[in-house]
């Protein structure tokens, strides 16, 4: 199924609103619900890089906090001209929470490419690994 046009347009207001002060490289994410309901998130930066949030981590975050436990897909729009997939750790967390959804991404103009999680992470460790 693909994004929705307002998924995407969510995903780009998400990237106006990112706070990307040391490396200007703005993300926006938007992570739709089961009930079709979506979730935004940008990427958020500070002087210790350590403790810069990514788009797709925040928006994963607000989803969980408001109970939200089922998602279809994430849109995730960066000023790119290649596709910018989510770094390690949002695939981990994305695959944990949200199992095999779609990922689109997409860049100001359009979308780019679209992923199943388990083509962007292969062999991902999750609970059944833990006994």
């Amino acid at each position: 199924m693909a994004a929705s046009d307002a998924l995407v347009a969510a995903a780009r207001a998400a990237f106006d609103r990112a706070i990307a002060d040391y490396s200007h490289f703005k993300v926006g994410a938007a992570l739709e619900t089961a009930d079709r309901r979506i979730i935004t998130g940008c990427n958020i930066e500070n002087a210790s890089y350590g403790l810069t949030m990514c788009a797709e981590r925040v928006a994963m975050f607000k989803a969980l906090s408001e109970g939200h436990r089922v998602f279809q897909r994430i849109v995730i729009v960066a000023d790119t001209h290649t596709p910018t997939p989510p770094c390690g750790a949002c695939r981990q967390i994305l695959w944990e929470f949200a199992g095999d959804v779609e990922v689109v991404l997409a860049n100001l103009t359009g979308v780019a490419a679209t992923h199943m999680m388990r083509d962007l992470l292969p062999h991902a460790f999750d609970r059944k690994f833990l006994g």
